[in-house]
C-alpha cells in the first residue's frame, strides 16, 4: 500500500496545517473549509492530516467505532454490555465524493427483506465509517442540496438518521468534517460554510525558490514513496505526539473573563451573525494555548483564533465578493490589542509561534505572519463584507408591483433576498467602448422563472431548486416497477396492492414497486441583455440592471448556473461564460457598458451558439434563456430569421419597452420563441 504524503514534507501552507492540526486538537471547533485555487496541495494535506492523529478505542466487532467508554445506547450493532472487549482502530478519514447518492452517506436499508421477511437489514453509510475520525469532502461547494441538509443535520446533531418507509435507524456520527474547494466553482451555501469552524484560503507560492522546492518533493515522493514518507517518519511522529498532549492538556486550559469579553467585543465590532462565531473563537483560542503548552487563554491566542474563525462569518450578501472584510478585521484586532500583564514577552517556551515547524526546519508564523508572507488569513480566504452602505441611484425605479401573474410557467413563490448595491460605469459605443453612466438599484424579490415539463432527475439531472423535475426527493405522484432492478424508494400501498392481486399473504420481489417523486432541478439560465443605446438615452439601463442583479440573486439561492450576453454596436459579446460562480456575473454585471445599435440578431445567434457548446458539455441541464430587450433591431438581420436556431430552447422575454407609444416588437419575439413575456415592470414577486 502506497504511503500517503507526510504531513511533514508539505511546503508552506502554514494557515492550513495549523487549522487542521488545531482541530485534531479540539474536534469540538468544528472542521475547517479549505479555498484555494486548483494544484495548491488542498487535498494532500487533508489526506496527510489522518497519519496524525491518535488511535481510538472502539468495542471490538462494532461497526460503527462506539466508545467502550460511554457506547452509544441506539447503536444498530448493540446494545454493547458495559466492560466489553475493545480494540484499537486508526482514526478514520472517509472521503465523500461529489457524485454520492443519499444511500451511501447515511447507509442502506434492504427493504425488499424489511418488507418479505420482517428484517431490519440496515448496511452503514459513509457517515457511520467517519464516526469519530474524519470526513473529507472534496469539492464541497458542488455538493448536491440533499447531501448538504444530510451534513448540516449530521454536524448540528452529532447523529445520523435513516427514516424511510416507516422503517427507521439512529447512529452517532460526530466526525470532523474537513471540506475543500476552488471559489472559481461557486459559492457553497452558507448554512454549509457557517458549520465549518475555520476556513482558510491556500495560494501557491509566488517565488521561484519555494515552487522549486515543491516540485522537487512531490517528484521525490512519486519516485519512490515509501522512502520519501520514511525521512519525514520522526518529524510526523514529533506532531503526533503533540497533538495527543495538547488533547491532554486541553481541558487544563482556563479562559479567563478578560479574553472572554474580549472576543465578545471583537465579535460584536466585527458584526459576526448569530453566537457560533464566540464560541468558536473561544474553542480555537483554548486549542492554541494547548497547542503552544499554556494552562492560561491570551491575548495572542485571542488574536489568531479571531483571524481563522470570523471572516467567513460576517459576510451580508450571498454575492458579496469573498476576501474583502479582511481589512476590517484586523481594523478590529488592532483596537482590541490593548496591553495585557498576563501574556508573556516572548510567548511560551515551547511556543514555535503558532504553527508547526517545517521539514526543513525553519519556524512558520502564526496565523498572522505566515509562511506565504500574507498578514491575517491570506489572500483567496473567506473572509467576506458587508454590502455597500449607499444606495445607488434610481433603485428605487426597479421597485415596481407585481402584475401580469397569469402566465402558468411563472410563479409568485420567490426565495427571501437581502440587501445590496451595486453601481458601475456604463459606457457608450460599440462592445469595450466608453459611454453612458448607470447604476443598479437595491435588488428585489423576483418571480420565480421556470421551465414548463418535468426533467428526469432520476437518470442525473441537476438538483436544484427551479424547475420541475423526477427526483430522489419530493412529492410522491404514482409508481412503478423498479428500473434495472434498484430500488430508490418504496410505494408501501402499490406493493401490497401488487401482492394482494396475487392473492398472496406475503410481498415478493415482483411485487414491489418504486415511488415515483417530483422535485425540484437546477437550470443554466443565459441572460441575453440589449446593452445599446436606445437602453440608455431612456434611463431604463438602471433598472434593466437592477432586474437583472436580481435574477442573478435568485439563481444563486436556486443553485443554476448562469452565462450573460450584451448586443450593441454591430455584435453581441459572451460577456460571461456559464458559470456556478454567480459573484462573478455580479462583477461583470458591473462592467456591462450601453451604447451603439441594437444588434438583436447577433445576441440570439450567439446565445444559440452558446448553448449548443454547453449541450455538449453537460446534456442533462436544462436551459433557461432570459432575453431582455425592448424587441427594437437597428442593425443586421431581422432577429426572427435566427428564432429557428433556437427552437425548442425554453425562454421568457423581459420587455424593456417603455413610454406612451409602444410598438410590441418584444411580445412578436416571445411569440416567435414561444416564450413567456413579461413587462420589466411585472418582473417582481
Amino acid at each position: 500500500m502506497t504511503p500517503p504524503y507526510p504531513f511533514s514534507a508539505v511546503v508552506g501552507l502554514a494557515d492550513l496545517r495549523l487549522a487542521l492540526l488545531l482541530t485534531a486538537v479540539s474536534p469540538a471547533i468544528g472542521g475547517v473549509l479549505v479555498r484555494g485555487e486548483k494544484g495548491t496541495a488542498k487535498s494532500t494535506v487533508v489526506r496527510a492530516l489522518a497519519a496524525l492523529l491518535p488511535e481510538v478505542e472502539v468495542v471490538a466487532g462494532c461497526r460503527f467505532a462506539c466508545d467502550p467508554a460511554a457506547p452509544d445506547a441506539a447503536c444498530p450493532d448493540g446494545p454493547h454490555t458495559p466492560g466489553a472487549g475493545f480494540e484499537h482502530r486508526r482514526s478514520a478519514l472517509v472521503e465523500l465524493p461529489v457524485g454520492a447518492t443519499e444511500d451511501r452517506v447515511v447507509g442502506t436499508l434492504d427493504l425488499q427483506r424489511a418488507l418479505g421477511d420482517g428484517v431490519k437489514a440496515y448496511e452503514p453509510g459513509l457517515l457511520a465509517a467517519a464516526h469519530r475520525g474524519v470526513l473529507y469532502v472534496d469539492e464541497v461547494n458542488l455538493l448536491p442540496d440533499h447531501l448538504v441538509d444530510l451534513l448540516l443535520d449530521a454536524a448540528a446533531m452529532g447523529r445520523a438518521h435513516v427514516e424511510r418507509d416507516g422503517v427507521s435507524v439512529k447512529h452517532a456520527a460526530r466526525f470532523l468534517l474537513v471540506g475543500t474547494m476552488n471559489p472559481e466553482e461557486g459559492e457553497p451555501r452558507p448554512q454549509l460554510v457557517d458549520r465549518f469552524g475555520l476556513v482558510v484560503g491556500v495560494a501557491a507560492p509566488q517565488e521561484a525558490a519555494p515552487r522549486a522546492e515543491v516540485v522537487r518533493r512531490r517528484l521525490a515522493y512519486e519516485a519512490d514513496p515509501a522512502a520519501f514518507a520514511a525521512r519525514y517518519v520522526e518529524e510526523d511522529a514529533a506532531l503526533a505526539g503533540r497533538i495527543a498532549a495538547a488533547r491532554a492538556r486541553l481541558g487544563a486550559v482556563a479562559l479567563p473573563d478578560r479574553e472572554l469579553e474580549r472576543i465578545a467585543r471583537i465579535c460584536l465590532a466585527y458584526r459576526v451573525d448569530g453566537l457560533r462565531a464566540d464560541i468558536v473563537v473561544a474553542r480555537t483560542a483554548v486549542a492554541l494555548a494547548a497547542w503552544h503548552g499554556r494552562t492560561v487563554v491570551t491575548r495572542n491566542e485571542v488574536r489568531d483564533a479571531a483571524r481563522l474563525a470570523l471572516p467567513h462569518r460576517r459576510r451580508r450578501d450571498p454575492l458579496d465578493p469573498p476576501g474583502a472584510g479582511r481589512d476590517r478585521l484586523e481594523e478590529v484586532l488592532e483596537q482590541e490589542a490593548g496591553p495585557d500583564d498576563d501574556d508573556p514577552p516572548g510567548g511560551s517556551p515551547d511556543d514555535d509561534g503558532g504553527g508547526p515547524t517545517p521539514p526543513d526546519g525553519a519556524p512558520e508564523g502564526s496565523p498572522g505572519d505566515s509562511a506565504d508572507g500574507a498578514e491575517g488569513v491570506p489572500d483567496g480566504a473567506a473572509g467576506q463584507s458587508d454590502s455597500a452602505d449607499a444606495g445607488a441611484a434610481d433603485g428605487d425605479a426597479a421597485h415596481q408591483p407585481p402584475t401580469n401573474r397569469s402566465n402558468a410557467d411563472i410563479s409568485d413563490k420567490s426565495d427571501s433576498q437581502g440587501e445590496s448595491d451595486l453601481s458601475d460605469m456604463s459606457q457608450e459605443g460599440g462592445v469595450g467602448a466608453p459611454g453612458a453612466l448607470a447604476f443598479a438599484g437595491l435588488p428585489y424579490k423576483p418571480r420565480l422563472l421556470s421551465i414548463a415539463g418535468r426533467a428526469n432527475r432520476q437518470a442525473g439531472a441537476h438538483a436544484g431548486r427551479r424547475s420541475p423535475a423526477l427526483s430522489r426527493h419530493g412529492r410522491v405522484v404514482r409508481s412503478r416497477a423498479p428500473l434495472g432492478g434498484k430500488l430508490t424508494s418504496l410505494h408501501v400501498p402499490d406493493t401490497v396492492r401488487a401482492a394482494a392481486l396475487r392473492g398472496a399473504t406475503r410481498a415478493e420481489a415482483r411485487d414491489v414497486r418504486e415511488a415515483v417523486k417530483v422535485g425540484r432541478e437546477a437550470n443554466l439560465v443565459l441572460f441575453v441583455v440589449d446593452a445599446s443605446g436606445s437602453m440608455a438615452a431612456r434611463q431604463r439601463m438602471s433598472v434593466v440592471k437592477t432586474a437583472i442583479l436580481s435574477l442573478l440573486r435568485d439563481a444563486y439561492q436556486r443553485r443554476d448556473k448562469v452565462g450573460m450576453i450584451a448586443f450593441r454596436g454591430s455584435d453581441a459579446a459572451l460577456v460571461l461564460e456559464p458559470t456556478a460562480s454567480h459573484e462573478v456575473g455580479v462583477l461583470r454585471l458591473a462592467e456591462l457598458r450601453t451604447g451603439g445599435r441594437t444588434p438583436l440578431a447577433a445576441g440570439l445567434r450567439q446565445a444559440a451558439r452558446t448553448l449548443h457548446g454547453e449541450r455538449r458539455r453537460d446534456a442533462r441541464r436544462r436551459p433557461l434563456l432570459v432575453v431582455v430587450t425592448d424587441g427594437r433591431s437597428t442593425s443586421g438581420p431581422d432577429p426572427l430569421s435566427v428564432v429557428p436556431l433556437l427552437a425548442g430552447v425554453p425562454a421568457v422575454v423581459v420587455d424593456c419597452e417603455s413610454g406612451p407609444i409602444r410598438l410590441g416588437l418584444a411580445r412578436r419575439l416571445a411569440a416567435a420563441l414561444e416564450a413567456s413575456c413579461i413587462p420589466l415592470t411585472s418582473l417582481g414577486a
